[in-house]
């Protein structure tokens, strides 16, 4: 396995020689190997030249420049795409943090239990320079307010010795370009569920004179970071996959109106297709006596396996509509199978049916949402769709799939107008999410008419039993 250590640095030319040596020379647990990721932001006070040369010596180091200089987000963000490691940790070019806690960095990331720890200057560390009280009670109300918002009980937000696996790290945007990089990674790891471990660090803090570069007027931009990644939910890069429920988590009100539909044909045991980040898992999974959510995607089950750690009548499987093999062990052992916002990226619709078919006792319920329609638009594609249905092509589907149609219901036919106006006439290709939470502000209205409005809806559901 291998750690990449994600150095960025600017103006550093005092320390820049002695802080890597100390990185090379660090203590890493045993059958970790290390990589270098440094980014040159754009130094002007000789720092690059050294970089250069120290760099050439060592086949570990791997160094980048900018042209311009952007900030340490900036130069996060870019070394994150270029790391190659199974973990990375972010380290910053100064002498603040020591990289000889390398190992109690990485142990809850080794076990298993940690997808990220972040590293406390405020728990027993070893060692702590004292430093002004106004800086450490600015640290600390940022790290509070921070809490506050992201129901995290961390003390030390601000810190920054933070280490992740590579693979969920891969999958989080990252806007800030400047220091707001520690209150944006923080929201987004807590709204993303992630399981964050906190582990004592010794800190060397310096002082302005002696070279520290983060002001009063980076705090106040990272209390607006704070409020702004809580308001908006912006978590993963971008289309990866079914990411039609990663986007509909903003939907509450929406997603309890299609339980609602879905929870009376539930059986005691229950296996959902395509369960996404467990968004209607969650809320169907009830008292069932077996619950299997089933996923491909590696960042899904990531989500299902940390939402349901401790849930033991929920089980979480790597089962695609498309593997075969996956079915072997489950013939004839479920009441109902979910196939909820599925099909319509399935490459052979028919196939994932049969599949379901084999799952289910005979009699059993197979409860299906898509949507419907004859054509897909722009909004379709960036979602991801390769299919759109209309009810006939549905019900005869299911129909040569040995089941029988017993209900079909089309839903949401405001949302129809609202999808085929940015989709068709404005050719989006996302979501915007505002008017998505504006939308589901309202479904209580929409469900008020959405029997009685004459044209079609967006969605179909369609129940129907196993011969």
């Amino acid at each position: 396995m291998k750690l990449s250590i994600l150095i960025p640095v600017y103006n550093e030319r005092t320390v820049v020689e002695k802080s890597l040596s100390m990185v090379l020379a660090a203590p890493l647990p045993e059958n970790l190997e290390r990589e270098l990721v440094i980014v040159d932001d754009c130094s002007k006070d000789g720092t690059s030249e050294i970089l250069k040369k120290f760099a050439a010596n060592h086949p570990e180091i791997r160094l980048f420049r900018h042209e311009v200089n952007q900030g340490k987000g900036a130069a996060v963000r870019f070394a994150i795409e270029k790391a190659e490691g199974d973990f990375c940790l972010i380290q910053d070019a100064d002498l603040e943090y020591d990289p000889s806690e390398y190992p109690v960095l990485m142990a809850p990331l080794l076990s298993g239990r940690a997808d990220a720890v972040f590293g406390s200057r405020y728990l027993s560390g070893e060692q702590r320079r004292v430093l002004p009280f106004w800086h450490s009670m600015i640290n600390l109300f940022l790290t509070l307010t921070s809490n506050m918002f992201s129901n995290l009980h961390l003390t030390d937000m601000e810190t920054c010795y933070k280490v992740f696996r590579t693979d969920l790290l891969k999958s989080i945007p990252v806007r800030s370009d400047r220091f707001g990089f520690e209150p944006e990674i923080t929201m987004k790891c807590a709204k993303r569920k992630l399981r964050i471990y906190e582990v004592p660090i010794s800190y060397h803090g310096r002082t302005y004179e002696e070279g520290k570069k983060i002001g009063w007027k980076d705090g106040v931009k990272a209390l607006g970071v704070v409020l702004y990644f809580w308001l908006v939910d912006d978590l993963y890069k971008e289309s990866y996959g079914r990411n039609y429920l990663n986007t509909m988590t903003g939907t509450p009100a929406y997603l309890n109106w299609l339980v609602s539909i879905v929870r009376p044909h539930l059986g005691d045991r229950v296996i959902e297709l395509g369960a996404g980040l467990g968004s209607l898992s969650g809320m169907l999974m009830g008292k069932r006596l077996r619950y299997l959510a089933a996923e491909t995607d590696p960042l899904s089950l990531h989500s299902l396996r940390n939402r349901f750690l401790r849930t033991p009548n929920v089980e979480v499987r790597d089962l695609g509509a498309e593997d075969e093999r996956g079915f072997s062990d489950l013939d004839d052992s479920f009441d109902t199978a979910l196939l909820l916002k599925t099909l319509e990226y399935a490459e052979d619709p028919a196939k994932s049916l049969r599949r379901m078919a084999v799952c289910l006792r005979q009699g059993g319920n197979l409860v299906i949402s898509v949507p419907q329609g004859n054509r897909l638009n722009s909004l379709d594609r960036g979602m991801g769709y390769k299919h759109r249905f209309t009810k006939q092509s549905l019900v005869s589907m299911v129909e040569q799939n040995e089941f029988v149609v017993e209900q079909t219901r089309e839903l949401n036919k405001v949302g129809k107008l609202a999808w085929a106006v940015f989709g068709g006439l404005l050719g989006s290709e996302k979501i915007n999410k505002l008017n998505l939470k504006l939308f589901d502000k309202t479904v209580w209205l929409t469900k008020l008419f959405d029997s009685i409005l004459p044209w079609s809806g967006l969605n179909l559901i369609v129940v129907a039993r196993k011969k």
